[in-house]
């Protein structure tokens, strides 16, 4: 039954749609596969299938070719095929198939019942056309990594236009001394601002703690600031050995300043913010309006215009992370295993490459509240290159947290030239292996891709180097040294070929590392209690590095020798000193080594006492001579003055818990420690309950009875 009606069919196929339709059933059958159906014969069935359903509803369907049409007929005597049809006609894939290719209502197309096609749908060879392989391997040879042998068209250069003249943004026909320049800084506004707050929390804190607080004079300030920069100096361990008066610990300079008791009550105090501002901004705590950096903002804000408004910067600018050590427990604090400072507070710092002048920089306080969605490092970029009167044509170099294809494509719609270090995981970096270097490379050998405006480079040296620049070409024929061993196992220095990106951000980059070395040598930060004094001090610091750095360029500009950053901060300490406050205080003792008290002359009117003198004196009419000195005591008035006194009334800047041992010397009677003396006779005697030796020896010498 089932041939004769599909032998009929075969007779009838040209002209009558329905035998064409069973036929399109027919040859699904015999094409169908349990196991192991291949992909493109599947979608191609599943798709003739729905056509032969669409044309029972009247729909147009696209004709087969004869070859499919005259199958044989043996195909139908297959009923378990015919069975598996139909289960496969019910199945969820079957009907996701359908349900695709089903067109939509009101569709007056007659392509419309159509199933989409794979763009790279193969051939029944099995490979792709002429025309995409054509493409795909123009791609290919676009992707590669090339050679050093193959040119690379250079860039065109940046024409470089400061909207100001470069360096110092100050008269350069005048001779600034450090005092002047550190006031561009710590100017006078930025005192009174110190004094104002200090004041304010040290009144709120005698309240709270019924304590007395001496209000701080701008002078008293400036008095402390010079003692915390000559701290950078002479480092002690704790503050208090600033002032101690022991053998080991002999500074006279800090009591002559201040006293201990004065500085500390300064530091206790010292605020950079209203407390008024500080309690309201408490208010916020857990919501956007909250600011962790409120505590040194205003100072913060004065340090940097100070910074944008007295330097504009030269052609290379670096930018890199700078760690401000503490362990203070505050959300500020970070962690960046690769630095030598591990913990502290995270500065982003952007600095001139050819002097190391800071010239902006901010604290990181974590995620930000309106983040570009482009990654905190492209944020910290252009919040850095944020600085007004900047201009055009400036080369920055940054390392590989930093560099991404994004960034310097934004960068250069700013006219700003970037280069650097680049990680290999980065949106936009090649990861084609295509010519990559092989497994055993020697040294010297560069691999480069360019991408439009951007150049990506490799190159090897002790490891494989990454580079991004839209500065550079991959080669310009510079070389490099380095020590390599020879067939006979000998060092041997060889030249090696080196990109120009890479020898630029190694002359370039070391803009930050500049800076920091600069506030390293003399850094005035020691241990406090709280953060916000941590980054007082290092404000301090960066006021200071960037001072000596507009003296040492003031210097070049006038052809005058330069001079050591230690002289610079030495000579500004003592300007400090000068203008600072001058407490009720005598010149410091180093009593140590020098007698508090100055011996009066002899009388040359009275001989000594004959108990008291070993000199026998000249015959009469012998030419007189000079008496030789003698080593006793001077001549005492018997029972007139006589009084006792102590050393320390000699002293200055003594603590009242030392007044009683200080400035002891050794007993001329019984050779122990007195800080008794006699006022006329300066002569060292105990005076004690238990040992008399003053009158003892006064009544031995016949000096009072």
């Amino acid at each position: 039954m089932f041939l004769s009606e599909s032998e009929d069919e075969s007779e009838q196929m040209p002209s009558d749609s329905d035998s064409e339709s069973e036929c399109s059933r027919c040859s699904l059958d015999e094409d169908y596969t349990p196991r192991g159906l291949a992909r493109g014969s599947e979608k191609e069935d599943f798709t003739k299938e729905d056509s032969s359903d669409e044309e029972g509803n009247g729909r147009p369907i696209k004709r087969r070719s004869p070859r499919r049409q005259l199958r044989s007929a043996s195909s139908l005597l297959s009923s378990p095929l015919k069975s598996a049809s139909k289960k496969w006609e019910q199945s969820p894939l079957r009907k996701k198939i359908h349900y695709e290719s089903t067109p939509k209502k009101n569709s007056s197309s007659p392509s419309a019942g159509k199933t989409l096609s794979s763009p790279c749908r193969k051939t029944p060879s099995g490979k792709q056309p002429a025309d995409r392989r054509a493409n795909k391997d123009d791609a290919d040879e676009e992707d590669q990594w090339r050679n050093i042998d193959e040119e690379d068209v250079e860039p065109p250069q940046p024409h470089f236009r400061p909207e100001r003249d470069v360096g110092p943004q100050l008269n350069r026909t005048a001779n600034y001394t450090p005092l002047e320049l550190f006031q561009l800084f710590f100017s006078t506004t930025v005192i009174d601002t110190l004094v104002k707050n200090t004041n304010a929390y040290g009144e709120k804190k005698s309240q709270e703690q019924k304590e007395r607080h001496v209000p701080v004079t701008a002078a008293d300030m400036y008095s402390f600031i010079c003692i915390v920069l000559y701290m950078g100096i002479a480092p002690l361990k704790t503050l208090r050995d600033f002032w101690r008066g022991s053998r080991l610990f002999n500074l006279p300079f800090p009591a002559s300043v201040m006293p201990c008791r004065r500085f500390l009550a300064i530091s206790r105090s010292l605020h950079m913010n209203d407390p008024a501002v500080e309690a309201a901004n408490d208010q916020k705590k857990g919501t956007p309006g909250f600011d962790r950096l409120c505590k040194i903002r205003p100072l913060y804000e004065q340090i940097l215009e100070a910074c944008h408004t007295f330097f504009h910067p030269h052609q290379h600018i670096s930018i890199d992370e700078r760690m401000v050590a503490s362990k203070a427990r505050i959300k500020l604090k970070q962690y960046i295993r690769n630095k030598p400072t591990k913990w502290g507070f995270k500065l982003f710092v952007l600095a001139d490459s050819t002097c190391g002048y800071t010239l902006n920089f901010f604290v990181y306080g974590g995620r930000e509240c309106e983040p570009t969605g482009k990654g905190l490092s492209y944020d910290a970029v252009m919040k850095l290159l944020n600085i007004p009167f900047l201009g055009k044509g400036y080369k920055l170099y940054v390392d590989n947290f930093y560099t991404s294809p994004t960034l310097f494509l934004d960068l250069l719609k700013r006219k700003i030239w970037a280069c650097g270090t680049v990680r290999s995981n980065v949106a936009g970096y090649p990861k084609t292996k295509k010519n990559n270097r092989p497994e055993k490379t020697p040294r010297g050998t560069i691999r480069w891709i360019r991408k439009g405006q951007l150049l990506f480079v490799k190159w090897f040296d002790t490891r494989e180097v990454m580079m991004c620049s839209t500065i550079h070409k991959a080669y310009s024929s510079d070389m490099a040294k380095r020590k390599v061993k020879n067939a006979d196992g000998q060092w041997t220095v060889k030249q090696v070929p080196i990109p120009s990106c890479i020898r630029d951000y190694n002359q370039y980059m070391g803009g930050v590392d500049l800076s920091d070395a600069l506030i390293g040598y003399y850094n005035v930060v020691h241990k406090t209690r709280k953060w916000y004094k941590t980054l007082f001090y290092h404000l301090v610091d960066i006021a200071t590095v960037n001072a000596f750095i507009l003296y040492k360029e003031m210097c070049k500009m006038h052809k005058r020798p330069l001079v050591t950053q230690k002289n610079f901060r030495e000579e500004l300490i003592l300007s400090l000193a000068e203008i600072g406050s001058t407490p009720r205080r005598s010149a410091p003792q180093n009593f140590m080594s020098a007698s508090p008290f100055k011996m009066p002359p002899a009388s040359p009117f009275k001989a000594p006492p004959a108990s008291l003198s070993n000199v026998t004196s000249p015959p009469p009419g012998s030419p007189s001579s000079a008496p030789p000195p003698s080593t006793e005591a001077p001549p005492p008035t018997p029972g007139l003055g006589h009084l006792p006194a102590y050393f320390v009334e000699q002293m200055s800047n003594v603590a009242p818990r030392d007044r009683a041992t200080a400035g002891r010397r050794t007993c001329v009677v019984c050779k122990r420690k007195s800080p008794v003396y006699c006022s006329t006779c300066q002569k060292t005697l105990c005076f004690t309950a238990l040992r008399n030796c003053y009158s003892e020896w006064h009544r031995s010498n016949n000096i009072c009875v």
